[in-house]
């Protein structure tokens, strides 16, 4: 390689790296810049109120010899409920079939070696659930009563929750992004340093919703007395996450 060439590569080098490194001091800076000192908190809020809705889970369960009697015993029976459900003020839009099943049903008898026999089909079950929701509270027992005489043999869930809560949500809401401030200026405080402005602030998760509150299984000898139910109160619970600058 001639001497002329050798210099004139050493030259552009020379000419390239300091352009490069100011082409990176820009990016540097910027990503400097955008480390700005932050504290994150999650803040948690809670509001009760008084249920003014609740919601049923109730079944008919019939068996017989032959799918064709398990299924028209168990129509009998559900027809018959919603009958009464609908003549008790129940709207249809608060009415929805939830599950419906048929199931053959088998005997596992022994031999009298001990050796299991083949099994043995000795008749059909057919289960109809019905979501029910109740906007009278005050017509709830009554209407667990008369299910249970007409025909309505399993399920008994019963959710209490609310047709409007957004006014509770808001609360918590409002109790969450509290708590968060008040965890952000114990850190910052603890940290002997300043709390700065909101930088971000997000709700976690779904629409809350009540968890159900009663259990009770539905059997035949309950229709024997009134059924007493108490409603309680439906929490609704928020998460929020909140970023807070550092003041500088």
């Amino acid at each position: 390689m001639s001497l002329s060439r050798t210099k004139s590569l050493a030259a552009g080098l020379m000419l390239s790296v300091p352009f490069a490194i100011a082409m990176q001091l820009p990016v540097a800076a910027a990503e400097t810049a955008q480390r700005q000192a932050i504290i994150s908190v999650i803040g948690e809020g809670q509001a009760s109120i008084a249920p003014d809705m609740a919601v049923l889970n109730l079944s008919v369960v019939k068996q017989a010899k032959t799918a064709r009697e398990a299924l028209d015993a168990n129509n009998k029976a559900m027809s018959d409920v919603l009958g009464a459900l609908k003549t008790g003020g129940i709207a249809e839009r608060d009415l929805q079939t939830s599950g419906f099943n048929v199931q053959p049903q088998y005997r596992f008898p022994q031999g009298t070696d001990g050796q299991q026999l083949p099994p043995e089909l000795i008749g059909y079950q057919v289960s109809n659930s019905l979501t029910v929701r109740v906007r009278d509270l005050s017509k709830l027992g009554a209407i667990i009563d008369q299910s249970v005489t007409l025909g309505i043999n399993q399920g008994g869930d019963i959710q209490f929750t609310n047709d409007k809560p957004e006014a509770a949500m808001e609360e918590a809401r409002k109790s969450a992004v509290a708590d968060a401030m008040a965890r952000a200026k114990t850190l910052a405080a603890a940290a002997g340093i300043k709390l700065g402005s909101v930088i971000e602030i997000s709700e976690n998760g779904p629409r809350p919703q009540p968890v159900p509150v009663m259990r009770a299984a539905m059997m035949k000898s309950a229709a024997d007395s009134a059924v007493p139910i108490q409603g309680g109160e439906t929490s609704y619970n928020i998460t929020v996450n909140v970023t807070f600058a550092i003041a500088q």
